[in-house]
């Protein structure tokens, strides 16, 4: 027994136990846990996990490829067609630029061209991790932002393959006989003639395409029947390190290759299953992967030389974030997401770390400007989820964003003296407000989303960019004229601040809210607000139409959901003072789904043709 992995691999787990929900309870995110925790255990600090970090970072960089292939896994080719533009121009041009221009400043600075140029191209890719990881936490996956990230990433992954090409020759040093040969081609890639290589490649894409296209969904179905969990999860498992191994052998890249996997299987009746069954491997190995990440931050060459990598650090950020801002603002980006996108990238990538040591050993850059660089990429990667947030909460709200009529800017937010206030325009507010202006009640709405907002106003409806959560804004939107304010929002820390600042200053203004959670439904009542559970209608509407269907009258059915929602509002009133006793709490709500049951049997419903109506 090998005690010097299992004690490894405790030191890990229990890190990642304690790094995730406390990054999150402090508000800093799992991610930023996660590599707060690796630096912590790491060599420079309590030294725990000194000895092996390198191979547990090739064992972590698994859940990288286990990652693209759950993201391939939530697209089809149909999507990703439509994304052409996006990967390929954006993504295109944001690597080119990108190199160029951290190359000419190298250059600048007394750099060899070629070296200048090698480190211009490592640094231009970004964190597919801590990217992706980032944005889903903060809640902008979704947003423009967010799917461009996502499609310039994806050229960044297939943008290794020609880099690995091209930095051989760009050496000018000698170079390091003990090259790993994991971070190049294979030799016998290396030994065909370009157009067998293309081959290759386009063969081991297609076994790819026809494996996961036309023979593992047949194999899917016969394992679904047999009712063999675990074989579905190890056919998982076993496509995806297939995958990898195959695009490993011809010289690609194997998180892309799964990413392709992931987008053949898309359309699969088995996507939902297979999404689940990778996923907890995914969120563990990206975990240890933040965590090795951190464990690496050599705190000793930071602090022998922390001009020059606090230096590379900034430097790398602030033009990073340049290039992507111009980029996106050419793109059509808002000024908002242009802001967040060129955030949200603004970091060097685990990538840096393989074309790094190639670089190195093939005499590209020399072994000092190898570790400077990697100390600073490393580091550029713990600031990023920091970035993105000071970003979306911090910056952001206090720049605003310009009007959609053009450059002749005004206040977004204005006063229309109308008598409602909406803070949110999402899946529960949009029917709110649709209703309300059909009756001739238009609110004035707030919406955090400025491309959200350039659509509705496009398609007539009165939308302006805002973040509720700012008195000067609640101000400038007439609260102190309005006589109502609808929360909207599904942050539930957020409503709770606007309603704080509601009772503060406009303590005439009645306010009515989206309970998100019980236990936001409990603060909505210890704060005297009306509240209304988050899809507690359409759950009940649902129950009304099964009941129909097994035959039960539809009015006693529509009955039945009235009293069972009035008694809901009930338990949550008498409970909310006593949910932080447990005893307590726990019986009064075992003894209401006792009263419930009594209260639908006292009032049974009848069936079509089994009784008269009551």
């Amino acid at each position: 027994m090998d005690h010097n992995l299992f004690s490894n691999g405790l030191i890990y787990l229990a890190a990642a136990a304690i790094a995730a929900p406390l990054g999150r309870r402090l508000g800093l995110g799992a991610v930023l846990g996660y590599l707060i925790a690796g630096a912590l255990i790491g060599p420079a600090v309590l030294g725990l996990v000194a000895e092996d970090r390198e191979e547990v970072m090739h064992f972590a960089e698994f859940g990288v490829v286990l990652m693209l292939f759950v993201v391939g896994l939530e697209l089809d080719l149909s999507r990703l067609w439509r994304m052409k533009g996006p990967i390929f121009g954006l993504g295109g041009l944001q690597v080119v630029a990108t190199a160029l221009v951290i190359g000419a400043v190298a250059m600048l600075s007394g750099i060899d061209w070629r070296q200048g140029l090698a480190l211009g191209l490592i640094l231009a890719l970004s964190s597919t991790a801590i990217v992706m990881q980032t944005l889903r936490e903060r809640g902008i996956s979704d947003t423009s932002a967010g799917s461009q990230s996502f499609a310039v990433l994806l050229f960044q992954d297939i943008a290794v393959i020609p880099i690995l090409a091209l930095l051989p020759l760009l050496a000018h040093l000698p170079g390091s006989a003990e090259t790993d040969a994991t971070h190049s081609a294979p030799s016998w890639i290396g030994s065909l003639p370009a157009w067998g290589q293309g081959l290759a490649i386009l063969g081991a894409v297609g076994v790819v395409i026809i494996v996961g296209r036309f023979l593992l969904t047949p194999w899917l179905r016969w394992v679904a029947k047999l009712k063999v969990t675990e074989a579905l999860t190890a056919t998982t498992l076993a496509l995806v390190v297939a995958v990898a191994l195959l695009m490993n052998a011809v010289g690609l890249s194997p998180a892309l290759g799964t990413f392709v996997a992931g987008v053949m299987l898309a359309s699969s009746e088995f996507r939902h299953e297979l999404e689940g069954d990778i996923e907890p491997f995914k969120a563990l190995l990206l975990a240890v992967f933040f965590l090795a990440v951190g464990a690496g931050i050599d705190f000793g060459l930071i602090a022998a030389q922390p001009l020059a990598i606090g230096t590379m650090v900034v430097g790398l950020i602030v033009l990073k974030f340049a290039v992507l801002f111009i980029l996106a603002r050419v793109f059509g980006l808002s000024f908002d997401q242009r802001f967040l996108f060129a955030a949200a990238l603004a970091q060097g990538g685990e990538f840096a770390f393989v074309l790094g040591a190639f670089a190195v050993g093939h005499g590209v850059i020399d072994s000092e400007m190898g570790a400077r660089m990697i100390a600073a990429v490393a580091l550029s990667m713990a600031l990023a989820p920091l970035l993105l947030r000071a970003t979306q909460q911090w910056i952001l709200p206090r720049l605003g964003t310009p009007s959609i009529e053009g450059d002749n800017r005004e206040p977004d937010v204005r006063n229309d003296g109308a008598k409602v206030m909406l803070a949110g325009f999402g899946r529960f507010g949009h029917p709110i407000a649709r209703l309300l202006r059909s009756a001739g009640c238009m609110p004035t709405v707030l919406e955090r989303d400025s491309d959200h907002v350039d659509f509705l106003r496009r398609i007539g409806m009165k939308c302006y960019y805002g973040d509720a959560t700012r008195l000067q804004l609640l101000k400038a939107a007439g609260a102190e004229e309005a006589a109502l304010l609808i929360l909207a929002v599904d942050d539930e820390e957020q409503s709770m601040g606007i309603i704080e600042t509601c009772h503060k200053h406009f303590p005439h203004l009645k306010v009515l809210a989206r309970a998100c959670s019980r236990q936001h439904a409990y603060q909505l009542h210890d704060a005297g607000v009306r509240f209304f559970i988050e899809q507690l209608g359409s759950s009940l509407d649902c129950a009304i139409a099964v009941l129909e269907e097994l035959g039960h009258e539809s009015d006693h059915a529509k009955d039945a959901a009235r009293r069972f929602k009035a008694h809901e509002m009930d338990v949550i009133e008498k409970a909310a003072p006593h949910r932080h006793d447990d005893e307590r709490y726990v019986g009064m709500i075992r003894q209401n789904l006792q009263d419930l049951d009594s209260l639908l049997e006292n009032a049974p419903l009848p069936v079509h043709g089994q009784g008269e109506k009551t």
